[in-house]
């Protein structure tokens, strides 16, 4: 992406994406801490929400407490799903933009029948719905965002469960990095791509993506049905060389999130030399494809990697010429509560 271009700077996706790096060097890692006390007295955590709300934010986080050895026992399912597991000894947190969403409303209502007393919320608005089911409700502070595809306030939750579980582990790592992080975000989403790469993608017929069980492969695939119009599927970690190889043909494309260094030989073999399709990679180190280079954060990596599918997201979408404000039946909340008329 590129903010001197006035073609790009139209879209409110765009600025929403283009405005991520300030909401990052301003995050308030402070404001958490009494629910992370909470949480870790629980000592469990279950976080729903539906689509963007769940994928990166809880399963990065997941990925990011286990790396580091936390003792807290943590899950993510959907609301509907949550619905039938026993939460009694649990802490909750449900996460919505909107504070409409019905599945994690009818999850929150049947917690506060049930007498639950350790369950949250976070919403991008204020006085909401969901909000008035919570023990404690929290608003991002990203603001709304300007098109129906959900990015900046997609890494505010990221941030804010993060944050979160290192609290409650006795950690605050994030609050000391969040200048460094928002440095190289922004370099990720404003380092051009090679015009080959771009072209390449929007000629695929299906767009796979392949990474690890952290949220932002996964998300990027729902990026890339709203932003390019493109059919995609996430293939976590080496599940691309384990048989879904048969289905696939030359015209289609793998973008490949931090490879494991050990399994790029086997790609390439099974996939690039057998199917003859094209395997580009995101990576802070060269690999053996063609790679969108990205600086190195570490623990943190997951937020600049979201930030360079999102720029090659955006460069796709403007070559197709799609509206990437505005896809024709995705809407910006999924499943909106509808109180009963009885």
């Amino acid at each position: 992406m590129n903010p001197e271009n006035p073609r790009q700077m139209q879209f409110g996706l765009v600025q929403d994406m283009l405005a991520v790096p300030e909401i990052i060097r301003s995050f308030n890692t402070d404001r958490m801490r009494p629910t992370a006390e909470q949480i870790a007295a629980a000592g469990r955590l279950l976080m729903t929400g539906e689509g963007s709300s769940r994928l990166f934010p809880a399963k990065n986080a997941i990925a990011s407490a286990r790396r580091r050895g936390s003792k807290i026992a943590l899950q993510t399912e959907a609301g509907l799903q949550a619905q039938e597991y026993d939460l009694t000894d649990w802490a909750v947190i449900g996460l919505s933009n909107s504070g409409r969403t019905a599945e994690v409303i009818e999850l929150f209502d049947q917690l506060q029948t049930d007498g639950h007393s350790c369950h949250f919320s976070l919403t991008a608005f204020a006085e909401t719905q969901l909000e008035s089911l919570a023990t404690t409700g929290y608003v991002l502070e990203c603001g709304a965002e300007n098109a129906v595809a959900a990015t900046k306030s997609v890494i505010e939750q990221g941030l804010f469960l993060q944050t979160l579980l290192e609290q409650a582990d006795g950690n605050h790592a994030v609050k000391s990095r969040a200048g460094d992080l928002a440095d190289k975000v922004q370099a990720a989403l404003t380092a051009p791509i090679a015009a080959d790469i771009v072209q390449r993608v929007a000629q695929a017929k299906t767009i796979f993506w392949a990474g690890r069980n952290d949220g932002v492969a996964e998300e990027l695939t729902l990026k890339t049905n709203e932003i390019v119009r493109k059919p995609s599927d996430f293939l976590e970690g080496t599940y691309g060389v384990h048989g879904i190889e048969e289905v696939m043909d030359a015209d289609d494309v793998i973008l490949w999130v931090d490879p494991y260094p050990g399994s790029e030989e086997k790609f390439r073999t099974v996939l690039a030399d057998g199917v003859g399709l094209q395997i580009i990679a995101i990576a802070s180190r060269p690999t053996l494809f063609p790679t969108i280079t990205i600086p190195a954060a570490g623990d943190l990596a997951t937020f600049v990697q979201m930030a360079a599918g999102w720029n090659l997201l955006v460069e796709v979408g403007l070559a197709l010429d799609v509206n990437i404000d505005k896809p024709v039946r995705a809407r910006k909340v999924g499943n909106e509560f509808v109180p009963s008329a009885h």
